[in-house]
């Protein structure tokens, strides 16, 4: 479904990514877990449109997209929760909740059902996107990237920040978020919370996979050895 292929990322002259290779498949989920500055936004960044890269680099359902724009990206049926939420602060929650609703994608997420899901934002519709906690605001995120009916999620660095009880509820969410055969990618640096909900894992450090596997077959220590470079 979604693969990148001999990845490499630059950002000016500085090299980010070490040919990286991570395949996603229909309905899966993948966290991609590692230390501060081992690459994983990077990724997120190249797979959707934000850092240009060769064209075979990035590949979604066969065809090549590693050179297309991000609204290109987007209109593929791949979507993202940015790090640091990026809400548009001088607009209400329902009004940053439509601006992901104007894909022309069909499916079975609204403003209805994202306000069933995330009841709080349903609430506090009329309401400044700045008025929220960062809590809420990561949830008007998520349901903006839903709104436009993905087919795959990227959340990159999903509870960042968040209160303990914040990133209890997002986890207990993701089921529902991620049903119908949609897939997502988790950028987490949270190890236990992201090998708990995820089919496989690879590990980041320094730009390269240390290690990647399926979650179930992982050992703890492993996966700690290969998050910091022992």
């Amino acid at each position: 479904m979604l693969k990148t292929d001999q990845l490499k990322a630059y950002y000016s002259d500085f090299q980010a990514l070490f040919g990286v290779d991570i395949t996603v498949e229909e309905g899966e989920i993948v966290a991609i877990i590692g230390a501060n500055g081992a690459g994983k936004s990077t990724i997120m960044r190249a797979v959707t449109g934000l850092l240009p890269c060769e064209p075979d680099m990035v590949q979604w359902r066969g065809n090549s997209i590693g050179h297309w724009r991000a609204d290109q990206v987007a209109e593929l049926g791949i979507s993202m929760v940015p790090e640091g939420r990026q809400l548009f602060p001088s607009l209400s929650v329902e009004e940053n909740l439509l601006i992901g609703g104007r894909s022309k994608r069909t499916g079975k997420w609204s403003l209805e059902s994202v306000y069933e899901l995330f009841p709080v934002l349903g609430q506090r519709r009329s309401q400044a996107s700045t008025s929220l906690s960062g809590g809420q605001q990561q949830l008007a995120a998520i349901g903006r990237a839903l709104m436009s009916n993905p087919d795959i999620i990227l959340f990159d660095e999903i509870s960042l920040g968040l209160a303990p009880i914040v990133i209890q509820q997002l986890y207990e969410a993701m089921p529902e978020i991620i049903s119908e055969g949609v897939s997502a990618v988790i950028v987490e640096q949270d190890i236990n919370k992201a090998v708990s909900i995820a089919h496989r894992v690879y590990c980041l450090s320094e730009g390269r996979v240390a290690l990647q596997g399926k979650s179930n077959e992982l050992g703890r220590d492993e996966i700690a050895a290969a998050y910091f470079g022992i």
